[in-house]
């Protein structure tokens, strides 16, 4: 665990890309291929299950503290994190423990088998012989809730210096469903065939964001454009006649998208098809918003109702596999010709669509398409250079997103909840609402967009005007106008405003408007009305 500890702590301290690849890969060309196996699953978020409860590890915490619960819960209100409080309330170690990072994972999980007197002896006896930052990570592991920011490509660059290996394959072995329980160091990163598993996906390939017109991106000419869609970015995986369907986020969604499994049908095995998992009903011209794949998404098997009324196609817009062979390093222009070839023919049943490209031939012809992107349901444009190979993770120069700008409205801020980490002692969550006559109407709840000077600002303002406490949460006194950006807005009837807002966040203070001059609920439904 001291091994871990150390590089944890220089992962954590540095925001030096250099510092932090060249930290893990010193730790993989020395650590034991079961700490190493373990560190790259833990970086990458698969974490061991909870082996014990967050009430009962407060209470013990307590008791070995010698301070009443109270006052360990005030402290936890103030740092923000069980872990690092339990490491903080703590008396220092009095013995030391050498146990690497994958026995004490093994023991943890151990935990599962015994009762609640033996798991807490356990943990009583860690707390005794574990220090500092190992004792932090320990609290981390018990609790199920380690999370450090390493990206994918760090982990591959790391790997690569470690192991002489290109990044892309290491990034390819590191896709797909696969835990330390179920695989070996050997075969996730040096056997001989990456590919053995038949759902793996390829990395994704990911836009940067367009902030101005794209007439520095050079000739039109050497561009394609089509929509951004506004559904889940997925990989289907037709291989070994089988389907399998991953969203961006390394999910395995199939049993989610029963649907797809017709596609095996019309297109051959070893095609992967990048593309959007939109709810299309039959006939209709465009796709539905993003409230109706909502429905879709926390579902592991999906009633034969909800097939019906929310049916699920893929939008494809990129092959990157044609006949079991990895195509991704050919242009663009010749991976889309491969594709319009592979669904010239598909029968309208089939739950497959391809997305169209949008002929354009100057720029400003392209900003009149993207200004009518919401009547096809849309978000904007994606601009993609029809040379470009398809690469793994965020590359700038190739791919660009075009979003419309955001929708907006001024609302006032009703109540405040203080964050977590590091802005434990600041009020950053906040719960807005529009006017409706005399009435607040509260619509939406928004936590980024401020910077950190402005959180500190309202937060000394939310301590001197609170008018009601209900837990966490304080009712302050509505004042303050915020101007509150969205993606989108649908009908919610689970919200006393009637509706819900698509990714709502903070664009701007206004310090120049007062409570009479926020929108009212009528200026919400004309919205919804409008763009729902």
């Amino acid at each position: 665990m001291k091994d871990f500890a150390t590089l944890f702590t220089a992962v954590d301290q540095s925001t030096k890309t250099t510092v932090k690849v060249a930290a893990l890969a010193a730790y993989f060309n020395t650590a034991s291929e079961e700490d190493k196996l373990w560190t790259v699953a833990l970086f990458s978020g698969r974490r061991p299950k909870r082996a014990v409860t967050t009430t009962r590890l407060r209470e013990w915490a307590a008791e070995m503290a010698d301070i009443p619960l109270w006052l360990f819960e005030e402290s936890y209100a103030i740092v923000g994190d069980l872990a690092e409080t339990i490491a903080l309330v703590l008396p220092p170690n009095a013995s030391v423990d050498n146990r690497d990072l994958s026995q004490w994972i093994n023991a943890l999980r151990g935990l599962a088998d015994v009762d609640d007197s033996e798991r807490k002896r356990f943990v009583l006896r860690a707390w005794q012989s574990l220090g500092g930052a190992e004792r932090f990570l320990f609290n981390k592991l018990i609790t199920g809730g380690f999370r450090v920011g390493v990206s994918q490509k760090l982990m591959t660059r790391a790997l690569s210096q470690a192991t002489g290996k290109p990044e892309t394959e290491l990034a390819h072995r590191l896709m797909g469903n696969w835990h330390p329980d179920d695989t070996t160091w050997h075969a996730l990163i040096e056997a001989d065939d990456p590919t053995a598993d038949a759902s793996r996906p390829y990395p994704f390939y990911l836009a940067y964001g367009l902030d101005d017109a794209p007439a520095a991106l050079g000739d039109p000419r050497e561009w394609r454009a089509e929509w951004k869609w506004d559904g889940i970015r997925g990989q289907l995986i037709l291989r070994d006649g089988s389907h399998f369907v991953w969203s961006r986020g390394e999910e395995l969604m199939t049993d989610r998208f029963p649907e797809l499994a017709r596609a095996i049908d019309h297109l051959p095995s070893g095609t992967v098809l990048d593309g959007e998992l939109l709810v299309w009903q039959d006939g209709a011209k465009n796709p539905s918003s993003f409230n109706a794949l909502q429905a879709r998404i926390g579902r592991k098997t999906v009633p034969k109702k909800l097939l019906t009324e929310a049916p699920v196609v893929l939008h494809a817009y990129d092959l990157l596999e044609w006949h079991g062979k990895d195509i991704r390093d050919r242009p663009f222009s010749e991976r889309r010709a491969l594709l319009e070839a592979a669904c010239a023919n598909l029968p309208p049943e089939a739950p497959i669509k391809l997305s169209p490209q949008i002929a354009f031939t100057s720029w400003d012809d392209l900003a009149t398409y993207r200004d009518n992107a919401r009547e096809a349901h849309a978000e904007g444009l994606m601009l993609k250079r029809g040379d470009s190979t398809y690469r793994s993770g965020r590359k700038k120069g190739d791919w660009w997103k075009w979003k419309l700008d955001p929708l907006t409205i001024d609302a006032v801020m009703i109540y405040a909840q203080a964050g977590s980490g590091r802005r434990a002692n600041l009020f950053t969550d906040f719960t807005f609402a529009v006017r409706n006559g005399e009435d607040l109407v509260p619509f939406t709840k928004a936590y980024s967009g401020l910077t950190d000077a402005e959180f500190r600002q309202i937060t000394a303002w939310v301590r001197k005007n609170t008018l009601q406490r209900f837990g966490p949460v304080r009712q302050v006194t509505p004042y303050h106008v915020f101007e509150i950006a969205f993606e989108g807005i649908q009908k919610s009837p689970r919200h006393k405003s009637g509706v819900a807002l698509r990714f709502p966040r903070m664009l701007r203070w206004r310090h120049d408007k007062s409570l009479s001059e926020a929108n009212t609920l009528d200026d919400l439904n004309e919205m919804l009305r409008i763009y729902g």
